[in-house]
């Protein structure tokens, strides 16, 4: 297993760090379902629908309102 040479420093660790998280709030947090439009998360099925990757994965009971 490969070793570290150096220590790391304080400030080059924090500043790897915060440049993750800036570039992790700046992703889309929602998209909307090819199928139906309704917003859900990235790489998730569906809650409303039950479609994911081109097809229906789950069943999904409709209400009554609908």
């Amino acid at each position: 297993m490969a070793l570290q040479k150096r220590r790391l420093g304080r400030t080059r660790i924090h500043h790897r760090r915060s440049a993750w998280a800036r570039k992790a709030s700046r992703k889309p947090l929602v998209q909307s379902c090819p199928n139906c439009e309704s917003p859900r998360i990235p790489h998730r099925v569906c809650m409303k629908c039950g479609f994911y990757g081109g097809e229906i994965v789950m069943k999904v009971e409709q209400s009554e309102e609908e």
